[in-house]
């Protein structure tokens, strides 16, 4: 088995040592062996459990969640249903952060209507509002 050093992984996979170690630290990823000097050594697996990594934290994936996965993952006859879930407990919380998102880009898009974009900041109806004073006409967006 070709064992590669912490420092190589690291390289060849875009990340720190550290992010290694702490990815250690929460069971993602092991060391297939130590050297004489008890230096991390990872096995070929590595680089591909680094990459399902990755991949899963860009669909939004948490680290506790991605351990989760990679668990799954290790059991090749598992049933698929819990991933699945997973997937679909993400996707709706992507959606719900998606209408928070709207939400406040209406609000802010509100704001940016009203003002005139020059003259004095104590008249700027942008921070009027997020002081929480009244405007001149009360819009949904900031209360």
């Amino acid at each position: 088995m070709v064992a590669i050093t912490i420092g190589r992984l690291a390289r060849e996979s875009g990340l720190a040592p550290e992010t290694l170690r702490y990815y250690e630290r929460l069971g993602l990823i092991q060391p297939s062996q130590r050297s004489r000097a008890n230096y991390r050594l990872y096995g070929t697996d590595a680089e591909g459990r680094l990459r399902f990594i990755r991949r899963a934290q860009a669909l939004g994936f948490s680290l506790a969640e991605i351990r989760e996965l990679l668990g799954l993952h290790a059991v090749a006859n598992e049933d698929m249903a819990r991933v699945k879930a997973l997937a679909q407990i993400k996707i709706a919380e992507i959606d719900a952060k998606i209408g928070d998102l709207q939400r406040m880009r209406k609000g802010l898009a509100a704001l940016d209507e009203l003002c005139p974009g020059h003259g004095p900041t104590a008249a700027c109806p942008i921070l009027a509002a997020l002081l929480g004073d009244d405007l001149p006409a009360r819009h949904e967006c900031c209360g």
